[in-house]
């Protein structure tokens, strides 16, 4: 088997996945877009593991750590998702990143006019 195959599907899935993580707003489509480099990944090293030949299959044991921690990641990934869309109303990242930078002034502010209220 040629190694040139699966390592050009890879980068191509890879590169594919990294602009889903630059380019989206909605943070199931980050997820889904880093599941996406994930198995880019794991296609890498399941094609290094038969092009070397390797009796251990070190490619294909890291490929099950891999897929596991990709299934614990998204549950995690998921499951914060659904708590900051029931609390905010949205999953856009944008509007999310905004109102976080939003309430540290208003915080900020509230102490120095809680201060003025008293003198």
């Amino acid at each position: 088997m040629h190694l040139a195959y699966p390592a050009v599907l890879s980068v191509l899935l890879f590169c594919t996945g990294l602009y889903g993580v630059l380019a989206r707003r909605n943070a199931i489509l980050v997820l889904m877009s880093v599941e996406l480099m994930l198995n880019a990944v794991n296609l890498n090293l399941v094609a290094f593991d038969v092009w070397l030949r390797d009796t251990l299959h070190t490619g294909q044991a890291l490929t099950l750590f891999t897929i596991a921690i990709a299934a614990a990641e998204i549950g995690i990934g998921l499951a914060i998702v659904l708590m900051v869309y029931r609390n905010r109303g949205t999953s856009d990242i944008d509007k999310l990143r905004d109102t976080a930078e939003g309430q540290e002034p208003a915080e900020a502010a509230a102490p120095a006019e809680k201060a003025e209220a008293t003198a």
